[in-house]
């Protein structure tokens, strides 16, 4: 057992069993969707930029989100351990720290609209997501380090197509109960804790729309929120089911797909939820050609 470990190992990733031309037609596939995810934020980010009435709260948490959906597809492809782990799960747990705080900045305008201003101003937010950043890179650097500690013995093909944590698992010698534990509790912080939060804010949320007497009032709220929460929903729905659910072994393909989906298309999906459904994004948009085709 003592001539088959090593401590620092050269894992091989199985990732998905295909044949050479669905493989080469994937990576069309993915280099399009990868290209589109970073197009996409990069315009998110330029429009907030530029745009001085995107210039609130709501829309600085945005562009933090963007910045992360662009970090995150990017931080599967270095090819260190080290490195690809680290930086998957820190951007992931940033993600969802950064999620929360949007949605306590809408239940402030919403249930709070006249003291919006004075609740939301730009040293809360600032510190807000500053907050957020070095959590959930801590939350990583944990794992990094009980991961580290772990010989690798016998069979070193990881069946996924980075090194992610339950992979990673089931390559490594020793006890692994610590690990396990540790995924269950930074689970229950970065995940169940704030999805828990996020439902008390739209619970309150929901009942201080029903009780705004116009019609187009209610649309406009609801409008909104419908945004953040179509991507709370994906965002988390499949986390939970990644790393909360128990294994029962037969679930590897599956789960691959899931962080597939997790990796490049739900980076993509967060800048077309926000865009296509907020008439400021669009509006912001119409500007900058409008200013773009004056200085042509």
């Amino acid at each position: 057992m003592g001539d088959n470990q090593s401590g620092v190992p050269e894992l091989i990733l199985v990732g998905f069993q295909l044949s050479a031309d669905m493989e080469v037609l994937l990576f069309c596939v993915f280099s399009l969707l990868y290209a589109s995810n970073l197009l996409a934020n990069g315009m998110i980010l330029g429009l907030i930029w530029l745009d001085v009435r995107l210039h609130t709260p709501m829309y600085f948490f945005l562009s933090h989100l963007a910045v992360i959906d662009m970090s995150y597809s990017s931080g599967s492809l270095p090819k260190f351990l080290e490195n690809l782990m680290y930086l998957y799960l820190a951007f992931a747990s940033t993600e969802c720290l950064i999620l929360v705080v949007m949605s306590y900045d809408r239940y402030v305008a919403i249930c709070h609209p006249l003291h919006y201003t004075v609740i939301m101003n730009w040293k809360l937010c600032s510190v807000l997501a500053i907050t957020c950043w070095p959590c959930g890179f801590s939350v990583a650097l944990l794992h990094l380090i009980l991961f580290l500690r772990f010989p690798y013995c016998g069979s070193q093909e990881v069946n996924h197509f980075f090194c992610e944590l339950l992979a990673l698992l089931k390559v490594a010698c020793g006890d692994t109960w610590i690990n396990k534990v540790l995924i269950l509790s930074s689970g229950a912080f970065i995940l169940v804790g704030p999805l828990s939060l996020m439902l008390f804010s739209y619970m309150r949320i929901v009942l201080a729309i029903l009780k705004i007497k116009s019609k187009e009032g209610r649309r406009k709220a609801f409008s909104t929120c419908s945004s953040h929460l179509c991507v709370v929903g994906l965002y988390f729905g499949i986390a939970m089911t990644m790393y909360l659910v128990p294994d029962n072994g037969h679930q590897d393909e599956q789960k691959k797909v899931l962080s597939l989906f997790y990796t490049l298309f739900n980076p993509l999906l967060n800048p077309l939820i926000y865009s296509l459904r907020n008439a400021q994004v669009k509006a912001a948009f119409n500007r900058a050609v409008q200013k773009q085709r004056h200085y042509e």
